[in-house]
This record gives structure tokens, C-alpha cells and sequence, in this order.
């Protein structure tokens, strides 16, 4: 290689060192910076019924369903996070961030093409050319644009922002869907529950109506105390159906969370059991731990960040654009010259280029970008707000349905009783089957309130665990 091609190699490699020093330079546009968020240092909710403000143990907020000890319960939990269908949506989504954010990260490196060709060509005899000839040529083009104002650097910033904010999405399918299959299995348990009574209810005062069918047949019972039993015991047998219904929708609502055709898990979901039983303390932090711990709220966070750094990406368009150009290659008449240095060829050199007047474009999209955060930064505002609604209202809920439950427990107590009450005296023939009959219906509707009430005790405990952003943290991949 003659001396002209080392001065001209030497000299791009100084442009080059100069432009790769320039693109050090900080990018435009705006840094992000965490919102100011003005939280409460506690909960409004007065902290009884067993909740407290005590730090939250991280292990037990991941793994919250252990508290309620039912292994059923936490086997099917596990299978929902590995199988559930939206879950693998999610796990999909991160991954084509990922890719996202690999693809805008090539930006700040040269790109390179190679290429080769061969041709004959002939020109007309008229024109005294009439002889065929070969070429061949082969060699390498490459261009750098140097990212001086960081335009590159800002959409990879962008693109770890959308991924950050993907990952939290998968946490936040997470937690919306391990509190779904501990609702549905509540309500499940609840149903069965239900569904047990009203059978032992129907059962009674079906052996009450054939009581007063007989005392009728024998002359000691008048027609409208027979026909006052006989409805009572539809009634009860009218509201079974219902039940049954609602216990399987439940049951089919968990294999679909578990990613399973609707019938696959009957053998395991069939046997009734009890309603969880919540714990006697729960601790629930302070409204800082819940914003901290939430995925939607981190979620929102990274969107409005991906967002501040688009607004570089828009500014940077304002500058020029600094490229370094360069190709190598081979022209030769004959197939044995490619490998003479004297038909080598090469460009090397600096290139620019300025978007001088696009009748404001830029500056409209930059503005239009600026918009854009203004909204993500009130989205992410609006999520931190319903994040502590969220839990507010389910402390409260969780409360009060605890002093609902023990109201209910005494009311049951308190039917069972009049109805022993009521059955002797009627059997004495102290008083009319009216009274037995008020006292029957009172003590079912009173001992379906109350399984309806435990159902939602635990019901409430857990929209509590998913209000602050449990079971994500110990499951979410790595």
C-alpha cells in the first residue's frame, strides 16, 4: 500500500478519535427525575381488627396465601404462575422489549456492508467499442453516525424504560392473578359452604313438612299450616340451583386462571373443605412501603421516564447529524487482479448533514412529545392516588366485615336457639306452625349471611394483600 493511502488511512483515524470523543457529549433534552409524591405517614383507617402499621415481613407480602394454610389453595397458586395464559403474555411482552432495547442500543455502532460483482459488457460498434469486457469489484462500505447529541443515547434510554415498565407489568399480572385465584377459591369454599347448609336446611323442613302432613292426615293440623311448610320447603329447594350454579362458575373460573380447560381439575376442586381462616395480625406497613412495593405504580414510573427521555430523542432532531463515511474495495478487468494492490480503491471521510427549515416540524414534535409526558406524569399521579384508595378502602372493608361476621355469629346463635325453642313448643301445642315456620327461615337466612360473611372476611383479607402489591416479588423471573 503506496504512502497516500497510510496518510489518508492515518488522517481517519483522527476524525474518527475526534467524533468518538464528540459523541461523549451529554445528550439534549430532559433527565428524569421521581415525581415529588406527598403521601401520608399513616393509614386512615383506624388499625383494628388485627391489622397494624408494622413493617410487612417481604417473604410473607410474596407468599401471602401461606397465611391461610391450605395447601390446595397454594398448589393451585403455583400452577397459575407457571401456566396462566396472560402470565405468558406478560413473560412475552418483557422479552420483546428486551429485543426493543438490543435493536436501539445498534444505533451507537458503525454499521458495514459487504458486496461483490461481476459483469461483461459491450459497447456498439458504432461508437468504436465494440469489444467485450470484464469487471470485477468487491469491497466493504461502513458509516458511523456519531450520536453528538445523544438522539441514540436518549431512544436506549427510552427502551430501558419501556422494558423496566414491561417487567413491572408481568409483576402486576402477577399480583392481579394470584388475588384472583384466592377470591375464586374463597368464593368456591363460600358456595360450598352455602350449598351444605341449605341441603341440612331443606332436609329438616322437609322431615318438619312430613311432621305436619301426618299430624294433618290425623285431624291434629289444619290445611294452611301443611301448605305454609310445603312452601317453605320450595323456597329452600328454589335457591340449591342457584348455588350450584355459582359453585361451578368458581370452579371453572380456577381452571381457566391455571390455564386449564374448564372440567380438568374437578377431581381435585370437588371434595368440600372449610373456608380459610384468616390470621389473627396482619401488618401492613405505611402508605410509602404500599407505593414502593406496587408494580403499577413502578409501572407508571418507567412509562413516564421512557416518555421524558423521547423528548431528547425530538430535540436532538434540532442539531446536525455528524457521520464518518469510509468503503474499501477492488476494481479489476481480470478475475487475477483482485489480489493486486494496485486496483485497490477506497473513500474515507467526515459527512454532515442539518435539517435547516422543515417549517417547524421539529419543534411541533417536540412539543407534542413534552404533551405526552404532561400525561404520563398525570397517569402515573392517578395510579399512586387508587393505589391508596385501593387500600384504604379495603382495610376498612376487611373491618367492619369482621364486625358484621361476630354480629352474625350471635344472631345464629341466637336463631338455633329460638328454633329448638319454637319446635317444642309447636310439638306441645303451645303455639302455631307459623312461629316454627319464621323461626326456621330466620335461622337459614342468618346461617347463609354468616358463611357469606367468613367467605368474605378472607375475601377482604386478600384484595388487602393485593392492594399492596403482594405475590410478585419472590415468583417474577429473573
Amino acid at each position: 500500500m503506496n504512502d497516500a493511502c497510510h496518510n489518508h488511512l492515518a488522517g481517519g483515524y483522527i476524525v474518527g478519535l475526534a467524533f468518538f470523543f464528540l459523541s461523549a457529549c451529554a445528550p439534549v433534552g430532559p433527565d428524569h427525575h421521581s415525581p415529588a409524591k406527598a403521601i401520608s405517614s399513616q393509614w386512615q383507617t383506624p388499625m383494628q381488627g388485627g391489622i397494624a402499621d408494622e413493617p410487612i415481613d417481604r417473604k410473607v407480602l410474596a407468599y401471602w396465601w401461606h397465611q391461610l394454610d391450605d395447601p390446595l389453595l397454594s398448589m393451585l397458586i403455583d400452577q397459575a404462575a407457571a401456566e396462566n395464559l396472560d402470565l405468558k403474555e406478560a413473560r412475552s411482552r418483557v422479552r420483546e422489549a428486551r429485543a426493543r432495547r438490543g435493536s436501539a442500543e445498534t444505533g451507537l455502532f458503525p454499521n458495514m456492508d459487504a458486496s461483490g460483482q461481476m459483469m461483461q459488457m459491450r459497447g456498439s460498434k458504432e461508437t468504436g467499442a465494440g469489444t467485450v469486457r470484464s469487471l470485477f469489484t468487491a469491497g466493504f462500505d461502513a458509516g458511523w453516525e456519531v450520536d453528538v447529541f445523544g438522539g441514540v443515547r436518549r431512544s436506549i434510554e427510552a427502551a430501558d424504560a419501556d422494558l423496566q415498565a414491561n417487567q413491572a407489568g408481568l409483576r402486576d399480572v402477577l399480583v392481579t392473578l394470584t388475588a384472583e385465584v384466592g377470591l375464586n377459591y374463597v368464593e368456591m369454599r363460600t358456595y360450598q359452604a352455602r350449598l351444605t347448609m341449605a341441603e341440612e336446611n331443606l332436609k329438616e323442613q322437609e322431615d318438619m313438612y312430613d311432621l305436619i302432613r301426618q299430624r294433618f292426615d290425623a285431624g291434629l293440623s289444619d290445611a294452611l299450616s301443611m301448605e305454609q311448610a310445603r312452601y317453605n320447603v320450595e323456597n329452600t329447594r328454589s335457591q340449591i340451583p342457584r348455588l350450584r350454579s355459582g359453585l361451578e362458575a368458581s370452579k371453572n373460573r380456577i381452571e381457566v386462571l391455571l390455564g386449564k380447560v374448564p372440567g380438568q381439575l374437578r377431581a381435585e376442586l370437588a371434595p368440600a373443605a372449610p373456608i380459610p381462616v384468616t390470621p389473627l395480625r396482619v401488618a401492613v406497613g405505611i402508605p410509602a412501603d404500599c407505593i414502593r412495593q406496587r408494580p403499577d405504580v413502578s409501572r407508571a414510573e418507567w412509562e413516564l421516564a421512557a416518555q421524558t427521555a423521547r423528548i431528547g430523542v425530538a430535540t436532538a432532531e434540532l442539531y446536525p447529524k455528524f457521520s464518518l463515511m469510509g468503503s474499501i474495495g477492488i476494481e479489476t478487468l481480470t478475475i487475477g487482479g483482485v489480489a493486486s494492490s494496485d486496483d485497490l480503491t477506497y473513500r474515507i471521510g467526515p459527512r454532515f448533514s442539518w435539517r435547516v427549515f422543515d417549517a417547524g416540524a421539529i419543534r411541533r414534535n417536540i412539543n407534542i412529545q413534552s404533551e405526552l409526558q404532561e400525561q404520563a406524569l398525570a397517569r402515573y399521579e392517578s395510579v399512586v392516588l387508587k393505589s391508596l384508595e385501593e387500600v384504604e378502602n379495603a382495610l376498612k372493608a376487611y373491618v367492619e366485615e369482621q364486625n358484621r361476621r361476630e354480629a352474625l355469629i350471635q344472631a345464629s346463635q341466637a336463631a338455633t336457639k329460638a328454633m329448638m325453642f319454637a319446635q317444642e313448643k309447636f310439638r306441645a301445642g303451645l303455639i302455631a306452625f307459623y312461629d316454627v315456620l319464621d323461626a326456621q327461615r330466620s335461622l337459614f337466612s342468618f346461617e347463609d349471611m354468616l358463611a357469606q360473611s367468613k367467605g368474605a372476611v378472607t375475601a377482604d383479607l386478600i384484595t388487602i394483600y393485593k392492594a399492596l402489591g403482594g405475590g410478585w416479588e419472590e415468583l417474577s423471573p429473573p
